[in-house]
């Protein structure tokens, strides 16, 4: 009836009334490769199909699933069979597969598989080459994107796990054709400047593209290049990268990544609490045994004999002691020596040390670096800092720089 209302339940009622009684829709089969692939605690796999044109939503359950000869994976293709029909909760449109084949291999899963079957023959995923993490690092690297969650988290569980540790932070982009270079030049600077014992690369989870910045050969390289361990901590765990073969660590999750790199202070401090229990009661055990010795010896011994022996054992506490004096001098002087190293190269680094030198930072209104005229526009309001403070300007013109 013209002009009447109808409830968003009812549009969406009826729009997916229209999809359940088409022939076509009710039992389809659709070639594509798939993507955004997740496989729920349920055991329900969620992805989508997509070709050059189009993606679909996707839904398997568990009990259509689980007699399928093969894992599907992000990069395959496939010929899936079902339904589609509206998921009226979220009013969208998908295709309920009762049915999954095999039907050749995407472009990118081929060029995943093609260089991953190079750097193994290479013997970059040897385990003979992987190095061992440090059981308490003192310094930690991240490489990865600053504005993404897969730092917040790792920075939640290390700091709850150890709250005093110090970390180094090499922000990148994750995704995007300048990733790669990102990624990789963020390794190769925490291996000279960034004075860290372990590295973490990763990001949260994604599709295949976005994903595959971890799948690019210089990225591979330049793990297996690093004199520090690094630990692969890329997308969910059921996402596998050629990052995580050829590093020396793989976590199925950034959460998981900063669990592994380091124990828990409260556990640590409980384990040696029982440690030095256990130490006292051998040193009284021991303490114990000798007084019956001493007690054995008073008997046994004339007294100008048992002197003999007392002084000796006097004389070699004293040795003991003076040895253990120029170890602990020689100890501290070394480590004056690195903290004086560490607190010039901190100066050096400083960026407030370069501030003063007469450069400057231009922040937008949200405090971000503008790295480039690209991202100002003319009349936005910007904050120039000196090494004093702060200047608030309006952006009047533009020119760009050539550079030769």
């Amino acid at each position: 009836m013209e002009g009447e209302i109808f409830s968003v339940g009812e549009v969406t009622r009826y729009i997916k009334y229209l999809f359940d009684n088409d022939e076509i829709l009710t039992g389809i089969s659709i070639r594509g490769e798939i993507s955004n692939f997740k496989c729920h605690n349920s055991g329900h796999f969620y992805f989508s199909l997509k070709d050059e044109e189009a993606q679909i939503r996707c839904v398997m359950f568990k009990s259509r699933n689980m007699n399928l000869d093969f894992f599907p994976q992000n990069g395959l293709k496939v010929i899936a069979t079902g339904y589609i029909t509206v998921y009226e909760k979220n009013g969208e449109y998908q295709l309920y597969v009762e049915k999954l084949e095999k039907d050749g291999i995407g472009e990118l899963f081929l060029q995943f598989q093609k260089l991953k079957e190079k750097l193994q023959e290479e013997g970059l995923f040897d385990d003979s080459r992987k190095k061992s993490l440090p059981f308490l690092p003192k310094n930690i690297g991240i490489v990865t994107s600053i504005d993404g969650a897969a730092l917040r988290d790792l920075l939640t569980v290390i700091k709850r796990r150890f709250p005093n540790v110090n970390i180094t932070i090499a922000p990148v982009s994750v995704q995007g054709e300048q990733a790669k270079d990102e990624i990789s030049e963020g390794i190769e600077l925490l291996n000279i400047y960034g004075n860290v014992d372990v590295i973490i690369v990763g990001r949260g989870g994604g599709s295949i593209e976005e994903l595959w910045a971890f799948n690019e050969e210089k990225v591979a390289r330049a793990i297996a290049g690093s004199k520090i361990p690094v630990i692969s901590a890329v997308g969910h765990q059921t996402d596998f990268t050629i990052a995580d073969f050829v590093a020396d660590m793989r976590a199925p999750t950034p959460s998981a990544a900063g669990e592994m790199v380091i124990p828990e202070k409260d556990k640590l401090k409980s384990n040696l609490e029982i440690m030095k229990k256990r130490l006292f009661k051998r040193l009284e055990a021991i303490i114990s045994t000798k007084r019956q010795e001493v007690e054995y010896l008073k008997r046994h011994c004339t007294e100008k004999k048992f002197n003999v022996i007392l002084n000796t054992k006097r004389q070699d506490l004293d040795e003991v002691l003076k040895n253990l004096i120029n170890c602990v001098e020689n100890m501290l002087d070394e480590r004056k020596i690195a903290f004086n190293y560490l607190v010039e190269k901190l100066n050096a680094l400083n960026p407030l040390a370069v501030l003063s030198r007469g450069y400057s930072i231009c922040q937008d209104e949200n405090d971000k670096i503008i790295k480039s005229i690209e991202y100002v526009f003319i009349d936005q309001n910007v904050k120039v800092m000196l090494w004093d403070g702060f200047i608030k300007c309006t952006v009047i013109s533009k020119e760009k720089r050539v550079i030769e």
